[in-house]
């Protein structure tokens, strides 16, 4: 860990992007306006110009006020109560048009929003386990939430906002040219200074947010698995190094944040000292004007007006240009997501798996994790349908290797894996992994109640169905005697269950699914043996008339497997049933006595 960052590792996905402004960026974005643009969009426009026409309207008036009815120090009050009347009259349209505007701005920007997280939630689901594996859950997760917020200001009132501004910035100064251009020439040319000293702080204000927009993106990664790991850092006593690492974090992000805003707020100042330089030209030539009687009094108040409008619009778009650059480093990371193609892409013309029996085939399947180190070696294997297949080998033997790839969570480097003679590269994941159950060791419980986990096996069971699954994996005994039954509530990750109860109900779901190809990764391992007896009968029911795949390091488990294939380093060393291979006396017969050995020594 550096002791200067406290930063154990830097996730590679939140380095800082160091890239020009993408305008192409900007155009994807707009997209998402484009289903919306024919429905809320000329109402939006149309309410913009009438707010901006109204307001620039109203200094015209107030000049007209000044020269005519209250010339000469005498007065004419009934042209002062008109020219009231239509300056009220001007702020109230002014303040219907603004309304309407942000009432439909902010119904477009939501769905923009809504529809933008759709997308990335929805193509996140479909990436493959590569994806995941280089990734922490809340380098993803701001991803999801952080970053599409930062974009929802940008799509509610930016957007708008900066069409607006543009529209009385430029009505501004064609008023201003039109009544005098000596003293509007001579007031605009002030915003050159501003635009050339602005434009300096652009690649710093930007490069500061994505630094940001990293460190926050880290600082949740680092949470996300803190929580997740909090037994673990209590159980060796580990709250204090952890603290001091998330601090230093903390303080990174505090500092880079601190940064940002400075700089962000740096246009202020400048705006408000070319501003103020703008005022002093304006009174000085304006009244040198005034002496020519070029203009008249009630002029130079409506430009001093104007002047006022127009540092404001220029101020905003400062203000929107810091927006931007925030949005575009959020976008980055959105899109970069949005374009990554899933590692397991699924074949042009697939076609749906029909309902199979179960034979399945791996003819000489290689695999590698990582370029040049092989989990899998010409892999051979048949098995026919309603077979059980018993997968044995130390740690790191390539055990749930061939069952990562039977599910298509990866797919193999060479070679071909076929169902029922179907390749499983020409047929959708979707129909693939419907005829596919899976129930591991560490299975996971969703937040909801004990009868919607189980339905998640098939979501549209009856309340019998459930029932009937949970009775059949010996599970209903323990369901009931829960405070509300099957409508219990569980925790975050059914925390309130034993190890024991999870799998009963993970049993449960794989039951009410009733794939055709069972999976049991590790099943039983963390229970223990009084429950692991009601599972064995449990899985007779479970195993009946389907092809069968179990990895367990109890061997006692797997005794009565039709075939127990023997792995080591991706090798497969031996096959057949158990008689077989303990009169070989190879692997399978050293596992054995090994483990004997280890039982009678704890037991």
């Amino acid at each position: 860990m550096d002791e200067q960052t406290g930063q154990r590792f830097i996730y590679q996905d939140d380095e800082v992007l160091d890239k020009e402004f993408d305008w192409g960026q900007v155009k994807r974005l707009g997209k998402y306006l484009k289903p919306y643009s024919r429905q809320i969009l000329p109402i939006i426009i149309t309410m913009m110009f009438v707010g901006a026409l109204t307001k620039l309207l109203n200094p015209l008036l107030i000049a007209y006020a000044i020269d005519h009815a209250l010339r000469d120090g005498g007065g004419d009050s009934k042209l002062l109560f008109q020219c009231v009347a239509g300056m009220l009259l001007l702020y109230i349209i002014q303040w219907a048009a603004n309304s309407y505007r942000i009432r439909y701005t902010n119904q477009i920007g939501q769905k923009v929003i809504y529809d933008l997280r759709h997308d990335l939630f929805s193509h996140i689901q479909k990436l493959s386990f590569r994806f995941f594996d280089k990734r922490p859950a809340g380098s993803i997760l701001v991803r999801i939430t952080n970053y599409v917020n930062s974009l929802q200001d940008l799509f509610t009132n930016g957007v708008v906002n900066l069409l607006m501004d543009c529209v009385q910035l430029l009505g501004i100064i064609f008023i201003l040219l039109a009544y005098n251009v000596k003293l509007g020439a001579a007031i605009i040319v002030t915003v050159p200074i501003m635009f050339i000293i602005s434009t300096k702080l652009r690649v710093h204000i930007r490069r500061a947010w994505q630094v940001v927009q990293s460190n926050q993106s880290r600082i949740n990664a680092h949470l996300n698995e803190s929580i997740q790991g909090i037994k673990v850092t209590q159980a060796f006593a580990q709250e204090k190094e952890n603290m001091d690492f998330f601090n230093n974090m903390n303080l990174s992000n505090h500092k880079s944040w601190n940064r940002a805003s400075l700089l962000n707020h740096s246009f202020n100042p400048i705006i408000e000292v070319t501003g103020a330089v703008g005022y002093c030209i304006l009174f000085w030539y304006g009244a040198h004007l005034i002496q020519q009687q070029e203009i008249t009094v009630g002029l130079l108040v409506a430009f001093a007006t104007y002047i006022g409008f127009f540092w404001e619009p220029i101020n905003r778009l400062g203000q929107m240009y810091s927006q931007m650059l925030i949005a575009m480093a959020s976008s980055e990371r959105i899109f970069e997501f949005i374009d990554e193609e899933p590692n397991v892409p699924e074949a042009l013309h697939a076609k749906e798996l029909p309902y199979v029996e179960g034979n399945i085939e791996l003819k000489q399947v290689e695999f590698e994790y990582e370029p040049g180190r092989k989990a899998l070696n010409s892999i051979d294997l048949s098995v026919k349908a309603g077979e059980s297949i018993a997968l044995v080998g130390h740690t790191g033997s390539g055990k749930s290797t061939i069952i990562n790839l039977l599910c298509r969570f990866y797919d193999s480097t060479s070679g071909s894996i076929t169902i029922d003679g179907h390749d499983i590269r020409e047929v959708t994941i979707s129909s693939l992994r419907s005829q596919v159950g899976i129930v591991l060791q560490d299975t996971f419980i969703f937040s909801g109640t004990i009868r919607d986990n189980i339905r998640f096996g098939k979501l549209t069971a009856t309340d019998e169905e459930v029932e009937f699954a949970a009775n059949a994996v010996r599970a209903h005994d323990f369901i009931i005697n829960m405070p509300q039954g099957y409508d219990t509530e569980v925790q975050e990750r059914g925390n309130m269950l034993s190890m024991g109860q999870r799998q009963l109900i993970s049993f449960a779901r794989a039951l009410l699914a009733d794939p055709r190809i069972l999976i049991l990764d590790e099943a039983t391992a963390s229970i223990d043996t009084e429950t692991e007896l009601k599972i064995q009968e449990a899985l007779k029911t479970l195993l009946a008339g389907r092809t069968s795949f179990i990895i367990a390091h109890r061997l006692s488990t797997i005794r009565n497997a039709d075939n127990i294939v023997v792995l080591d380093h991706g090798v497969l060393m031996e096959q057949g049933n158990h008689e077989e291979l303990m009169q070989q006396a190879g692997i399978y017969y050293g596992l054995i006595q090994a483990q004997y050995r280890f039982l009678k020594e704890v037991g």
